[in-house]
C-alpha cells in the first residue's frame, strides 16, 4: 500500500507527534508499505514566532498538486497547522477520503498563549476533523474528552515506546546521594506548567532536559536547576536512568511519550490526575499522582523501579503501527 502522510510537524523537531510518526513510518516501511512525508522541508517556510525550531510553511496551496502526483492509496493527515488544512480543503473538495489524528490540546494551548475561548478551539476541531472517516486520538480518555466536545468516528491509537534505547542503568547507587535527582523532559514553554515542577519545596537536584521559548526567562528566575537543553539517544537515556523521579508536570498535554521513556529507564513518574498521566500512572505501582505535586514526588520515591520497567515494556511501537494500518481507508 502507498501511504501519504500530511505532517506539520517534522524533523528537525523534537516534539510527541515527531517520534509518533517516524515511528510509525519506520515500522510501515518495515512491513513493505511504501510510505510519502508531505511535511514543511517541502516548501518555503518561516520560522514560528517563539519556536524558531518549528518552521512554518508559507505556500501551502500546493500540496493540492503534490497529493495528485502521489497517487497514494491512502492520505492521512497529523495536524492542524497550515498544511494539514490544505490538505483537508484539497481533499474535501476532490472528494477523497482520509483519516486524521489529534495530538495535543490545541483549543487550551492557543488559550493559554492568546486568551482565545477554549469553545472556538473546539469549534475549529470540529470542523477540521468533521469530514474524516477517522480520526485517531492517544488514548481512550482523551477520545472520552473529545466527543464531549463533539467531535466523533474517534478510535484510541495509544503511543510506544523503544525499550532497546530507553534501559534502566543498574550502576548508579541512589542511595548514597545527598539529594534526589528531579527531571523534567520536553519543551520549555507555557503550556508545559514547568515552574510547579521548579517550585517544588523538596530539597532535590532539578535538571530541566529540552528547549523552548520560555527558557531563558526560566533558566534566570531559576538559576540554581540544571538546565541541559536538547538531549537525545544515549545521553537522553542516561537523564532519564539517573534521575530518581521524573515530574511531568503539563496539565494539558494528551500523553507525554516521555513518561514511557522514563518509565523504560525504571524511573518513576509523578504528575497531576489529568488527562495524559492518568492513562500512563499505575496508582503506586509505577508512579504517583496528586494536586499537590510536592506528595506526589515523595510517593513515587518509594514505587519499585523494576515495575517501570516492566510496565514500559509492555507498550511497543508495532502495536502503535497496527492501529494505525487498521485504521487507513481507501482514497
Amino acid at each position: 500500500m502507498h501511504i501519504l502522510i500530511v505532517t506539520d510537524a517534522w524533523h528537525p523537531q523534537v516534539n510527541g507527534v515527531v517520534t509518533t510518526m517516524k515511528n510509525t513510518i519506520d515500522r510501515l516501511r518495515a512491513k513493505r508499505h511504501e510510505c510519502t512525508v508531505i511535511e514543511p522541508s517541502n516548501f518555503v517556510s518561516l520560522p514560528l514566532p517563539g519556536y524558531k525550531e518549528i518552521r512554518v510553511a508559507i505556500n501551502p496551496w500546493t500540496v493540492g498538486k503534490l497529493i495528485e502526483k502521489t497517487a497514494a492509496d491512502s492520505i492521512h493527515i497529523v495536524t492542524e497547522g497550515p498544511l494539514g488544512l490544505a490538505a483537508r480543503v484539497f481533499c474535501k473538495r476532490r472528494r477523497l477520503k482520509f483519516t486524521t489524528s489529534l495530538h495535543t490540546k490545541f483549543p487550551e494551548y492557543i488559550h493559554q498563549r492568546i486568551g482565545l475561548p477554549v469553545n472556538i478551539g473546539y469549534r475549529f476541531l470540529r470542523w477540521f476533523h468533521e469530514p474524516a472517516n477517522l480520526t485517531l486520538a492517544t488514548t481512550s480518555t482523551m477520545v472520552a474528552e473529545l466527543e464531549g466536545h463533539g467531535l466523533s468516528r474517534m478510535r484510541a491509537w495509544g503511543r510506544g515506546v523503544d525499550c532497546e534505547q530507553f534501559v534502566p542503568d543498574r550502576a548508579k547507587n541512589r542511595g548514597d546521594r545527598r539529594r534526589p535527582k528531579l527531571l523534567y523532559v520536553g519543551r520549555v514553554a507555557v503550556e508545559k506548567n514547568i515552574e510547579a515542577f521548579l517550585d517544588l519545596p523538596i530539597d532535590a537536584e532539578k535538571i530541566v532536559v529540552g528547549d523552548g521559548p520560555q527558557r531563558q526567562q526560566l533558566q534566570k528566575k531559576y538559576p540554581s536547576a540544571s538546565w541541559l537543553g536538547y538531549k537525545t539517544g544515549d545521553e537522553l537515556a542516561a537523564c532519564y536512568a539517573e534521575a530518581d523521579v521524573f515530574v511531568f508536570p503539563s496539565r494539558t498535554d494528551t500523553f507525554g511519550i516521555v513518561m514511557l521513556e522514563a518509565l523504560a529507564c525504571g524511573t518513576p513518574i509523578a504528575g497531576y490526575p489529568v488527562t495524559g498521566p492518568l492513562d500512563v500512572v499505575e496508582e503506586g505501582k509505577n508512579g504517583a499522582l496528586s494536586e499537590n505535586l510536592a506528595e506526589a514526588v515523595e510517593q513515587a520515591m518509594r514505587i519499585d523501579r523494576d515495575y517501570c520497567r516492566r510496565f514500559a515494556m509492555k507498550h511497543s511501537w508495532d502495536s502503535v503501527t497496527d492501529v494505525f494500518e487498521r485504521s487507513l481507508v481507501a482514497a
